[in-house]
Order: C-alpha cells, then sequence, then structure tokens
C-alpha cells in the first residue's frame, strides 16, 4: 500500500469524530462507494490492508466481513481540505448491498479497458453474431495469429518512432489480447490486478532487472504484499 495518509493532518468532524471516505476501484476507476471512518478505522485500514468503517448502527466494521466482498487498500490519500479521504481499493465483489458493483449507477460507467471488455462479452454471448469479434472468439489459431501479427505491426511502429501509429497499433494489439482473454474466461480487468500484485516485489525492488528506470511511473503497490529485503 501507499498512502500520504498523516492521521494528525487529518480533519475529523468535532461532533461525530469521523471523516467522509470514497471508495473507489483502482483498477477500473469506478466510485463503489462513501462511507465514514474515525481514526480507529482508517488505523484499522492501514494495519491490515483491508478497509473499516464507523457508523453509528455498526460501530467500526470491516467491509466484507459479512459478504466477502473485501476492499484490499491500495492508496489512501487526502484531499485538499484535509476532510475527505480517496481510498483506491481492489474489491472482491460487489460494494453495495443491493449486489450492485456500486452505489452510484452512473459511476458504473466503465473505464476503457472496462467497455473493452464488456462490450467483447456482449458480442460472446450474441449466439447469432457473425462479426470480427465473433469469429475470433471461435477460432484459437486466428486469435494467436493476429496477435502476432499485431505485436509485430506495434514494435515496427516503435522502430519507427511513429508515437500515433504505435498508439493505434497498441489499440489493435490490446483489443485481440482482450479477445484472447475473454475465450480463456478472464479480462483486462484481471490484468490490472496482475500488475499490483507484482508491482512490490517487481517494480518496488530497485534493484529488480525489469525495475522501471528513474523517472518512469511505478504500478501502486497493493495492501499485504511485502517487498523483499
Amino acid at each position: 500500500m501507499t498512502t500520504t495518509l498523516n492521521l494528525d493532518e487529518v480533519a475529523f468532524d468535532d461532533v461525530t469524530g469521523t471523516i467522509v471516505v470514497v471508495a473507489q476501484d483502482a483498477v477500473t476507476g469506478r466510485v463503489l462507494m462513501v462511507a465514514n471512518a474515525d481514526r480507529e478505522a482508517l488505523e484499522r485500514a492501514v494495519e491490515t490492508g483491508e478497509m473499516h468503517y464507523r457508523s453509528r448502527r455498526r460501530g467500526l466494521w470491516r467491509k466484507g466481513a459479512t459478504s466477502g466482498n473485501v476492499q484490499k487498500v491500495v492508496s489512501l490519500a487526502l484531499d485538499c481540505d484535509g476532510d475527505t479521504v480517496l481510498a483506491r481499493v481492489v474489491s472482491a465483489g460487489p460494494a453495495c448491498h443491493t449486489g450492485k458493483v456500486s452505489c452510484f449507477p452512473d459511476s458504473t460507467q466503465p473505464g476503457a479497458w472496462a467497455l473493452l471488455a464488456d462490450t467483447i462479452r456482449a458480442r460472446r454471448m450474441q449466439s447469432d453474431d457473425t462479426g470480427y469479434t465473433r469469429v475470433l472468439l471461435g477460432d484459437r489459431n486466428l486469435r494467436l495469429k493476429k496477435i502476432g501479427e499485431e505485436a509485430a505491426e506495434f514494435v515496427t511502429a516503435c522502430a519507427d518512432s511513429d508515437s500515433g501509429r504505435a498508439a493505434e497499433e497498441a489499440a489493435d494489439l490490446v483489443y485481440h489480447m482482450a479477445v484472447a482473454l475473454e475465450a480463456l474466461g478472464t479480462s483486462l480487468d484481471a490484468v490490472g490486478v496482475a500488475l499490483f500484485e507484482r508491482s512490490v516485489c517487481t517494480y518496488g525492488n530497485a534493484n529488480a532487472t525489469n525495475a522501471p528506470r528513474d523517472g518512469a511511473s511505478v504500478p501502486v503497490p497493493p495492501v499485504g504484499t511485502k517487498s523483499p529485503t
């Protein structure tokens, strides 16, 4: 977990002793829920790597203690006024008690990766669809061939220092990878989670052979994973 949260700087409410916490899916960017937390709840979140909240009815509670839909903390950050915490999390399931992904319907509009995965999944479910995506889903050899071709075109664009074409070829490559992942029963969201999971043991280790160079962005490490020492 990475956190810029200094509990001594948090402006807890003078009456309730709590602060507003906005939980956001660290992979998709979706706003999942809003709840309150006091100092003890935030301390527990930091200590355990799982989100804890405080409510008048339930007292101190761990998200997912009953449902199993725990929220693994990726990062905690305080807003500019010090009275709201942004918790970026990887959720084990729906955040809303209704069983929906988010407590805010409008916020469930997916990001680019999730939207692509949803579109491909919809094509797979339409048995009468004869489009390109459906053809790829039904032909393993064609899927693998296209991934190889698109990868080669991406490499060529990079070798030519053509940033515009490289972005276009990368988009083609990601699309074909997403189709292959769907055929395997997974998605690009799982790729995002995998990046978080390996960020500490690989990118978080400055001595690792494939660690980013100075100035490169480092994926946010997940809570509960210790960097090598």
